[in-house]
């Protein structure tokens, strides 16, 4: 049972940072903080499974505390490598001790995604980690993705985005704020945590995801979840020596 977040109860003199604190609540974090994370996480899961072979590399980016990875690795055939890559020290820690507590074979590494030479992947899978990335970067990180992806690989991506009408990116707003206080947070929570995520998760519109994938060079981008405001895509690279 993951310990219950209780991160923003108190003020915090600072922006938001995956440190031990957060590490120690992330899968409950995540959990109450996106919907339907676990059953967007099984989608996922379910899918890969019908694509993986022996032989592939799966690399995920922004691996915090291993989840996907850990699932898939224990449903999966032998003879696939799974990596992990995060930045944050508490999450590799954490994803390592849940890798060695289920038995499942993950290497993961903590290192920054904008500044390590990515491994060849056949899949990879990007949760909740573009957002965090500076417009400025974004757009070069998925250009390094799709030029690390085997031909015919796919990258799979979960992003909180905004809505292109106004009106309606305030409703969804709210209709979020409100699920999250079934989830248990307090308005003070609510509030304190958006503003440390202020200028540190900056969120495109689901048009600005998809240009960005395609300019990038990926063959076809298609949604295969999405409530409110998070979503998640699939981008696929071209087959060698197709057209």
């Amino acid at each position: 049972m993951p310990s219950k977040d209780e991160i923003f109860e108190k003020p915090i003199d600072r922006k938001f940072e995956f440190d031990e604190k957060v590490a120690a609540v992330f899968d409950d974090m995540i959990a109450r903080s996106v919907p339907f994370y676990r059953q967007n996480l099984e989608l996922i899961v379910d899918l890969l499974l019908r694509r993986l072979k022996p032989g592939m590399t799966v690399l995920d980016l922004g691996s915090s505390t291993g989840a996907l990875l850990i699932e898939l690795a224990r449903k999966a055939e032998k003879g696939i490598r799974f990596i992990g890559i995060d930045n944050a020290e508490a999450m590799v820690r954490m994803a390592r001790k849940k890798a060695e507590a289920f038995d499942a074979a993950v290497e993961f590494r903590c290192e920054d995604i904008l500044e390590v030479a990515l491994p060849s992947a056949d899949i990879v899978v990007a949760n909740y980690t573009l957002q965090f990335i500076r417009p400025l970067h974004r757009g070069r990180l998925v250009e390094k993705i799709h030029a690390e992806l085997e031909p015919g690989g796919i990258f799979v991506c979960s992003e909180k985005i905004v809505m292109e009408n106004r009106w309606l990116d305030k409703q969804i707003v709210d209709i979020y704020h409100d699920y999250k206080k079934r989830q248990g947070y307090s308005e003070t929570e609510i509030m304190r945590k958006r503003e440390a995520l202020e200028n540190v998760l900056i969120p495109y519109t689901l048009p600005e995801n998809r240009s960005m994938l395609l300019e990038a060079g990926f063959s076809s981008v298609d949604t295969i979840f999405q409530w409110g405001n998070f979503a998640t895509m699939v981008a696929a690279k071209k087959e060698r020596g197709s057209s």
